[in-house]
């Protein structure tokens, strides 16, 4: 059920990354208003998902997966109804927090399923959402075609986002752990305090800064993928989205293999700071070759150079914090808003020196790698 609830996640956010020039065109929006519909939601979703995280451990966690699937179908049921900015920025602003619920604690729930394999489960998790990155601009493709649009896409998202939910009212175990009653002050309190203390250990810091800095080249890059394409690039709306396609195609065969190679894998820092290297040279080229055949090629490569990036520095994170698997949200949300700005901060640039130029901010992603890892391998072996 939680692989399930991640797919549908991802499936929403892999049609909305290949919708956006439809977008774009259909709302009149600017380069700034994307980076602002890009950052300023998970700013907001920042400060909330802290108590969610704190709650998700001392209280009922599988009612606040229940809540958070609701808000996130009548999210999607609002984005697909938009007619302006301010009510995309509304629905993105209900849509981040709920995500945060729905899926963060579902994917919480699997790490407490097995503890002692966090970086092989988090590398089925990844797969799960690379499924649905893929099939979500085939669909959105489809609908396109068909007459629907980018409207009609997110409309059948709220369908299948309601479907699941059904199944998770029926699937999802309560937590044992959960007390019955609602959490006295002092329990969010101690629990607040327990997830923040582990902020003085320097390790929790390393994985928290890496995962954002990594996303540079993985989500945040993506949501920039087919613009760049059709504003830089100079390429159709229809090539803009085989790019994204390519893109997640391939993200979804290397996330299979590595599944298997993840349990093989004597040495994860070594293979982070190698790929880290590779990555770096694979996106300067992207960025320099001209001509849409040469780019698709070049992705290719970026894609398979930041393969497993997520699931070891986020397994690492859990291994880090053991039995404070919900509370992950609360101590991620000291970094997550600096890291939200990154897509406000490459929309304004490029409004001002063009996209091309503003996107060769992403590279701060592998040098934080390469200068930030440590020396010696920290995933538990099992």
């Amino acid at each position: 059920m939680y692989l399930l609830i991640e797919f549908l996640d991802e499936l929403v956010f892999g049609i909305g990354e290949t919708a956006w020039p439809l977008i774009r065109t259909d709302l009149h929006l600017t380069y700034t208003q994307i980076g602002l519909l890009l950052s300023l939601p998970g700013i907001i979703a920042a400060l909330i998902e802290p108590f969610l995280g704190i709650l998700g451990d001392v209280w009922k966690r599988r009612m606040l997966i229940i809540g958070g699937g609701i808000f996130f179908t009548l999210s999607l049921v609002l984005t697909a109804i938009s007619n302006s900015f301010l009510p995309l920025l509304i629905s993105f602003i209900i849509f981040f927090p709920a995500s945060g619920a729905f899926v963060g604690l579902s994917q919480a729930a699997l790490m407490d399923s097995a503890p002692g394999r966090h970086a092989q489960n988090m590398a089925r998790w990844t797969f799960a959402g690379s499924l649905g990155n893929v099939l979500g601009p085939i669909l959105l493709g489809l609908f396109v075609y068909f007459g629907f649009g980018w409207r009609g896409t997110y409309a059948l998202l709220a369908v299948v986002s309601a479907l699941c939910l059904i199944a998770a009212f029926r699937l999802v175990p309560p937590d044992d752990r959960s007390i019955s009653h609602l959490p006295s002050f002092k329990s969010v309190f101690d629990g607040f305090r327990s997830a923040f203390s582990a902020l003085k250990r320097r390790e929790v810091w390393r994985w928290l800064i890496l995962l954002e800095f990594s996303d540079l080249m993985m989500d945040v890059f993506l949501s920039f993928l087919a613009l760049y394409f059709v504003d830089v690039a100079r390429t159709t709306n229809a090539q803009a989205g085989i790019a994204v396609t390519t893109w997640l195609a391939l993200g979804m065969l290397t996330d299979i293999i590595f599944i298997r190679y993840i349990d093989r894998q004597p040495d994860g820092m070594k293979y982070l700071r190698r790929t880290a290297s590779l990555e770096l040279i694979a996106f300067s080229v992207f960025l320099l070759v001209p001509g849409f055949i040469p780019k698709l090629i070049a992705i290719v490569f970026v894609n398979i150079f930041n393969t497993g990036w997520y699931p070891i520095l986020k397994g690492s994170l859990y291994s880090a914090l053991p039995g404070q698997s919900a509370s992950i949200m609360a101590i991620e949300a000291v970094t997550t808003p600096a890291a939200k700005l990154f897509p406000l901060l490459v929309g304004l640039l490029a409004d001002k020196f063009g996209l091309g130029s503003a996107i060769w901010l992403l590279l701060l992603g592998p040098f934080a790698l390469m200068i930030g890892l440590p020396r010696k391998n920290l995933i538990p072996r099992t």
